[in-house]
């Protein structure tokens, strides 16, 4: 993370979204993406508003089903406020997609002091790998949007952001669904950089691969919308493994840190 400049990196994405090249998914086994367990302590990095501190762990599990990718993801986080209150909120994200592209079936569940505050669901298909396709709410209420052309979804972006690192990129673009909104598609602008074999990893498994800094901002799919509504940055390597990564929630920015990790053996 220290490769990047947060004000740089946040003009960046808030000028070139446009401008930066539409990325297209690698050919399917182009990218070999690795099924593991990770995870990371999370510690405050900075605070804006009426935040003074937060903490918490986040737990990500990637499954090889096969003819498609199964991920886990539990975030439990405490962010202490200035009035003296501490909220607890976890996070429970689980998708599985096919490895072709074209199916993502989604659930998030949140609760902020063990109430409820989130729960979406449902089913989104692309008519081919990059879209266009539609997402088939069933929570919070029966829906049906629209996905654009171009769309992807999690897993393959992440094949995406390598591919493009390996051919030298620097900026890319594409419309991501991920289904932690009711609203369909959102834009996404990632930012690359110092692609090649690192120094040095701690962790044995991930020696001799290929890394770079990666720097990903979310938008939503107005005209209008300059600003990122989230912004996530990780040095990530060549099989989809992140060692280390940032996330800016506007109000509070997160540092996390792998402090578990093991690779998950196929069994097709």
């Amino acid at each position: 993370m220290r490769a990047f400049l947060p004000s740089l990196i946040a003009l960046i994405l808030t000028v070139i979204p446009a401008a930066a090249a539409p990325a297209a998914a690698p050919p399917a086994g182009a990218i070999e993406l690795a099924a593991h367990h990770a995870v990371y302590d999370l510690t405050l990095g900075a605070a804006r508003g009426g935040v003074i501190g937060a903490t918490g762990r986040m737990t990500y599990d990637v499954i090889d089903a096969c003819s498609a990718w199964a991920v886990q993801q539990r975030l439990e986080l405490a962010v202490a406020s200035t009035n003296g209150t501490i909220s607890h909120s976890v996070s429970n994200y689980t998708t599985w997609e096919s490895k072709d592209g074209r199916t993502l079936r989604f659930r998030l569940q949140e609760t902020t002091d063990g109430q409820t505050t989130t729960d979406i669901a449902g089913e989104a298909h692309l008519d081919r790998p990059g879209g266009p396709g539609i997402a088939i709410y069933t929570r919070p209420k029966p829906a049906r949007v629209p996905l654009p052309a171009g769309t992807i979804f999690p897993m393959a972006q992440n094949r995406v952001i390598i591919a493009a690192s390996e051919a030298g990129k620097r900026v890319i673009a594409m419309p991501l669904f991920d289904g932690t909104s009711p609203d369909g598609a959102e834009n996404s602008t990632v930012a690359l950089a110092t692609w090649g074999t690192p120094s040095h990893t701690t962790w044995p498994a991930l020696k001799g691969l290929k890394s770079g800094r990666v720097h990903i901002g979310f938008f939503d799919r107005t005209p209008q919308a300059m600003e990122p509504t989230m912004q996530i940055g990780m040095r990530y390597f060549s099989n989809g493994v992140a060692d280390g990564i940032t996330m800016d929630f506007g109000t509070f920015l997160l540092h996390g840190h792998l402090v578990s990790f093991t690779l998950r053996h196929s069994h097709c």
